[in-house]
């Protein structure tokens, strides 16, 4: 049993590698980020629908003549929502570069604080509005020392906040319905999203034809390995760890994927001692506060079993 588990704990180091790679090929791939989102969640979806067959999970929801259409345009909304985040993610990378995108992207958390009890029952916990504090202090001492990754910085900082936003919605829907069923829905919608981009804007779609053989290469990976392989891994081993190693084994996404960076992309990876001074600081409350609320809620736990 201990073995599976460590099993399990390396194969989520694994995934999350794979998920810090990720950036490094949206700085590999020469197309802009709209088109590289689009055929990312056009051959995610192809892969995932692959799998659904060999799998025999089937591709409609049970009762789906019931289903709310409530329901039915929060799944198109979300995958509007995570085609949003994507396009910010790979263009704050072409507008600044990896480590920054990287260290924008790590304040996901600190935004999921804050929206989380804006939709939903969860309260404001008082830590976590100083820990807001520091963050914002950091963010801002990067901004002035990085000036010219500025507009970069904001996108990745859009791009957290979005990705908040998906993590939230899209949390009591997993516990509902097989998230590979979810998953397609949403990569569906948000290929028809950007889809209909297109139709307006026309020029900015780039066919099979104009993509080089490296292109092809670094988007296949990133569809299979990075989207469709990760997310279905990831869902089986978050059935063996507990919330609490998943979340803090996640968070060094970033430092994975600064490391991947620096050692494949080189000197544009450098950055000044201020920028990884700061980046420092997020990090450290980002995981300095996973630390508390996991106690906080054992602590909550072991109350209702007093009471109980």
């Amino acid at each position: 049993m201990r073995d599976d588990k460590l099993l399990n704990y390396l194969h989520l180091h694994f995934i999350v590698f794979i998920w810090g790679f990720t950036a490094v090929l949206g700085a590999l791939i020469s197309i802009e980020s709209i088109p590289l989102v689009w055929w990312r969640m056009l051959l995610a979806v192809i892969l995932i629908f692959i799998y659904m067959k060999i799998m025999r999970i089937p591709l409609q929801f049970k009762g789906v003549n019931a289903l709310p259409r409530k329901r039915i345009l929060g799944f198109v909304g979300a995958g509007i929502v995570i085609a949003l985040h994507w396009v910010t993610f790979f263009g704050a990378i072409k507008e600044s570069n990896v480590s920054v995108t990287l260290a924008m992207l790590s304040t996901g958390a600190f935004f999921t604080a804050i929206l989380e009890p804006l939709f939903t029952s969860k309260k404001f916990v008082g830590y976590e509005v100083i820990f807001g504090v520091i963050i914002i202090a950091a963010l801002y001492y990067i901004f002035k020392v990085e000036t010219q990754y500025v507009t970069g910085m904001i996108l990745g900082l859009i791009s957290a906040v979005l990705s908040a936003t998906f993590s939230i919605i899209n949390v009591k829907w997993a516990k509902e319905h097989p998230p590979s069923l979810i998953s397609i829905y949403e990569l569906a919608s948000g290929v028809g999203f950007i889809s209909f981009y297109f139709l307006v804007f026309p020029s900015d779609f780039v066919g099979p034809l104009v993509l080089t053989s490296y292109d092809w290469l670094w988007i296949g990976i990133l569809a299979s390995f990075c989207t469709a392989y990760a997310f279905i891994a990831s869902v089986k081993v978050m059935k063996f760890l507990s919330a609490y190693t998943v979340m803090l084994t996640i968070n060094l996404e970033p430092v994975y994927g600064i490391f991947l960076a620096f050692l494949i992309l080189g000197d544009a990876e450098q950055m000044t001692p201020e920028f990884y001074a700061g980046a420092g600081v997020i990090l450290a409350v980002i995981l300095t506060n996973g630390i508390l609320k996991n106690r906080r809620n054992r602590r909550k736990k072991k109350e209702l079993k007093i009471h109980a």
